[in-house]
């Protein structure tokens, strides 16, 4: 399989990534309203354990809009989704050791995290655009880290923020793809 044929699908099956990033921006408003009204504490539990569950649910979400929900087993670019989700994972323990030293750091922190774990889905992809969402949270967290008031949840809105905007991107991106069908 071409590279291209290959993208096309990825972009095609998961709809340009427009529903697991609309299911992203779900999670971390559910996370930031926790944070917000119940504890920091339970806003980072909530993110954190909801992540497990993002590739579950989108593939449910997928499968109600009576979509297929998995990649063909010969798309090479199935491995890369994986690799690049492991990112997330493998790097919760330094967002942790952030979060002892300034509590406060834990969204900036993974915003960081995810905003990396983006970055490999232009490829994946093949759509510029994900750069765009990778930069706008590495940079949000970074800001928020550096200069940003001391208010736990802030980052977790403004994460949610970020990736409700990119969902309605990349679902005008997937409705242009498909040539306006629904």
């Amino acid at each position: 399989m071409e590279l291209r044929d290959a993208q096309r699908e990825v972009r095609e099956v998961y709809l340009a990534g427009s529903v697991g990033t609309l299911i992203s921006a779900v999670l971390w408003t559910v996370s930031a309203a926790a944070a917000t009204w119940r504890s920091p504490r339970t806003g980072a539990w909530v993110v954190v354990i909801g992540g497990v569950f993002l590739f579950p649910a989108l593939q449910l979400a997928l499968k109600a809009m009576g979509r297929r929900a998995s990649l063909r087993p010969d798309n090479p670019l199935g491995e890369l989704a994986i690799q690049s989700a492991a990112i997330i994972p493998l790097c919760l323990p330094v967002v942790g050791a952030a979060a002892l030293h300034h509590l406060e750091w834990f969204y900036p922190g993974l915003m960081v995290v995810v905003g990396a774990h983006y970055l490999p889905f232009v490829t994946l992809y093949g759509m510029r655009s994900w750069y765009a969402l990778g930069i706008a949270l590495i940079t949000a967290g970074l800001m928020l880290g550096a200069y940003g008031p001391r208010v736990f949840a802030l980052g977790g809105w403004v994460g949610a923020a970020l990736l409700a905007i990119f969902a309605v991107v990349f679902a005008a991106a997937a409705k242009r793809q498909s040539g306006g069908a629904k």
